[in-house]
């Protein structure tokens, strides 16, 4: 399922009038910056089906013991509350886990946006050193000796041989169902007054006037586009992640990242790309400094942490897929045995 980035053209003009410190004319709740999320539309659900138990099975990872669950918990917001994954052999992952919650309305995957979509990035944590440590090649071996997968895969493709875009696309397609409509603020969106409270709203308006919505617009809250970290102020951290200078070798692209969805945000902590900010309030403070030379007092910071919570919304109801049964050819993991890189002894 792919779905088209939100790009409103007024929006610049609006960024351009708040950071000038013009006001902006009051706007209905028809006409806001953010559009309310809708529930995804299942068009092959035998795919859905096949990706859900792909999602959960460990044996796509080299130990046996990693899924794409492991990294993006469905249980806690669609990530695993860590600044940094833990991955093969109690590796240290490289950036923090995006939720993968309503990431299919994102521009592109990644922080650094390096994957176009959904199904380009599933393949990357398969053969990721660091993360699920397999092969693409090991994985679909794993996967074409077991029967159950087979006759699956068989019903869904009409193949009989398995292969990685087989794969990385039934992931795609079960993560494009992980919307989460219905937040309260969606409901006042959507004509219900008594949705979120006082002091919700006058958060949403400073989130607005303050000028948070030039990235953070559109059914995602986010998601739309690439923004400099440090914009007024420099960000300083020992991460060294590079942002999207690593995809476009450009320099003035250093520090660039994929601008995250807000939706649910109260759920994935720790946040920014190196998991720096453990909690709300201290994101809402560093975001208005380095973003928008602005310094919150306390209580407009309070404001803004409580709309930010009205956006959780009706978490995806899964119920756990019993997987396929190893047959006696599939390969036995062994977590703890060396790993062999070819060319070294």
């Amino acid at each position: 399922m792919k779905r088209k980035p939100f790009l409103p053209t007024t929006l610049g003009l609006a960024a351009a009038a708040l950071i000038m410190g013009l006001s902006l004319p009051v706007q209905s709740a028809n006409d806001e910056p953010i559009q309310p999320l809708q529930p995804a539309k299942v068009t092959d659900p035998a795919k859905v089906e096949l990706g859900k138990k792909l999602w959960f099975d460990p044996r796509l990872s080299r130990s046996g013991f990693i899924s794409c669950n492991s990294c993006h918990n469905l249980s806690m917001g669609g990530s695993d509350n860590v600044a940094a994954s833990i991955g093969d052999r109690w590796q240290k992952g490289g950036i923090n886990s995006p939720t993968v919650l309503n990431s299919g309305l994102s521009i592109a995957q990644f922080w650094d946006g390096r994957a176009k979509d959904l199904a380009a990035q599933a393949g990357g944590p398969i053969a990721n050193p660091i993360e699920m440590a397999s092969t693409h090649d090991a994985a679909v071996a794993t996967l074409q000796s077991i029967p159950g997968y087979v006759k699956e895969f068989k019903s869904v493709y009409k193949v009989d041989a398995i292969d990685i875009q087989q794969v990385t696309d039934a992931l795609a397609a079960f993560e494009a169902t992980l919307v989460t409509p219905n937040s309260r603020f969606d409901q006042w969106l959507k004509g219900d007054k008594k949705a979120i409270t006082d002091v919700e709203l006058k958060g949403y308006q400073l989130f607005k006037s303050s000028g948070c919505v030039a990235c953070h617009n559109g059914p995602a809250v986010g998601g739309t586009m690439f923004m400099k970290m440090g914009v007024v102020e420099e960000y300083k951290t020992n991460h060294p992640a590079e942002g999207r200078s690593a995809v476009t070798g450009n320099a003035i692209d250093r520090f660039t990242f994929k601008v995250p969805t807000l939706r649910n945000v109260e759920l994935t902590y720790p946040y920014f790309h190196d998991g720096a900010a453990k909690t709300l309030t201290e994101a809402v403070d560093i975001m208005g400094r380095l973003q928008l030379g602005r310094v919150y007092s306390k209580e407009e910071n309070a404001q803004i942490v409580a709309f930010l919570k009205t956006l959780t919304g009706d978490q995806p109801k899964i119920t756990l897929p019993i997987l396929p049964v190893s047959s006696d050819a599939t390969p036995r993991p062994d977590p703890f045995a060396p790993i062999v890189v070819p060319g070294k002894k």
